[in-house]
């Protein structure tokens, strides 16, 4: 059994998303950001970061994972799913996982801070991020015109770290007219069914602009 520490924000649908793929049984734990329950003692015991999503997997030992990538990799490695053994395959796999990490998760959340909830509008900042995720959405797209998925024509956890983010191009105020390949993948994910449970897991909480911009401040933008 897993216990899943999460919040509705992309990096917490990535795990979701991985449990589902991956048929492990799983209790949820959400968090109110707003509430800045992730700054508890006990969860802090968990992740000494005091961000989401983190794991506890109570059959190795309660062994506890955080940061959203690294998840990824241990419940990869753990079912022997959606990572492949062979070197270069599992290479190309990591490379697109990191891509996501530090590129798609940090840029997006940056234009969503300064282009909905920074109280100032300050256009260079919006621009620079907006232009930046655009950036890698065309990177992303000419990989999948050559492709079916991000690190080749088998679905992987790197899928699974960018769909969510990705997803959500319009709420950053990102196009992406033009790049036919980044919208197929986008369709033929959205027709998954552990994608499909996992986005609203847990279900988005209805919040005031207020609380919104606190669980944007709260949550980690990889």
């Amino acid at each position: 059994m897993i216990d899943l520490y999460t919040a509705a924000t992309p990096n917490g649908f990535k795990v979701s998303i991985a449990l589902e793929e991956m048929g492990l049984a799983y209790q949820l734990h959400p968090l109110d950001l707003s509430a800045k329950e992730q700054k508890q003692p006990e969860f802090l015991a968990i992740n000494p970061n005091g961000r989401i999503p983190a794991i506890v997997d109570r059959d190795n030992d309660d062994f506890a994972v955080f940061e959203s990538g690294a998840i990824l990799l241990y419940l990869a490695e753990k079912t022997g799913k959606f990572l492949p053994d062979d070197a270069n395959k599992r290479s190309r796999v990591i490379q697109w996982l990191m891509f996501q990490m530090g590129g798609v998760g940090p840029m997006m959340g940056q234009a969503n801070v300064f282009y909905r909830y920074f109280p100032e509008k300050i256009p260079a900042a919006i621009d620079r991020y907006q232009h930046e995720g655009r950036r890698l959405f065309e990177v992303m797209d000419g990989q999948l015109a050559k492709y079916r998925y991000l690190a080749g024509d088998e679905y992987s956890i790197a899928d699974m770290a960018a769909w969510p983010w990705v997803r959500g191009y319009e709420w950053s105020g990102i196009d992406i007219e033009g790049l036919p390949h980044l919208q197929r993948w986008l369709d033929e994910l959205a027709q998954r069914p552990a994608c499909r449970k996992g986005i609203v897991t847990p279900p988005p909480a209805e919040l005031s602009d207020e609380e919104r911009a606190e669980q944007i401040r709260n949550m980690v933008t990889r």
